[in-house]
């Protein structure tokens, strides 16, 4: 079962997926818990989360998940676990803020799904073929073999 978390396609290539993805989701995970890059920070995403009728666990739960989750994919360590968990919060943010606004990002809202839709695109790929070659999870699994 460990092995089946580590194991991954030998590629180099999936590091410049990995590191656009990891950067992307680092910067929002610390808009949201930090107030960074012009974010609400901790209590105005948690409030914005509630006004969406998410609980502050569960909106607690994605804001920590963007945030460790980017650094976990940059380095390529528990790859598989943290676009799961990424990918789920993709689907929330598709379900409850861009889904109404249709698909494109330049339309009268400039909040389509488009963007997330990659996003979340880009985390299934990962999920089902892994980190790459260069990864903390390549050398955890060579080990494990």
């Amino acid at each position: 079962m460990k092995n089946k978390i580590f194991a991954t396609v030998e590629s180099n290539s999936f590091l410049i997926l990995r590191l656009a993805l990891g950067i992307i989701f680092f910067a929002h995970g610390a808009q949201k818990l930090l107030g960074w890059f012009g974010g609400y920070g901790w209590t105005g995403t948690i409030g914005f989360f509630s006004s969406l009728g998410i609980p502050a666990a569960l909106g607690g739960l994605a804001i920590l998940t963007e945030f460790f989750g980017g650094i976990a994919i940059i380095l390529g360590f528990l790859t598989r676990p943290a676009v799961l968990g990424l990918a789920i919060v993709n689907l929330v943010a598709i379900a409850k803020v861009h889904g109404a606004n249709g698909f494109f990002l330049n339309g009268p809202t400039n909040s389509g799904i488009e963007y997330v839709f990659a996003l979340f695109m880009i985390s299934l790929f990962l999920l089902i073929k892994g980190a790459g070659s260069l990864s903390i999870d390549n050398a955890i699994s060579k080990k494990l073999k």
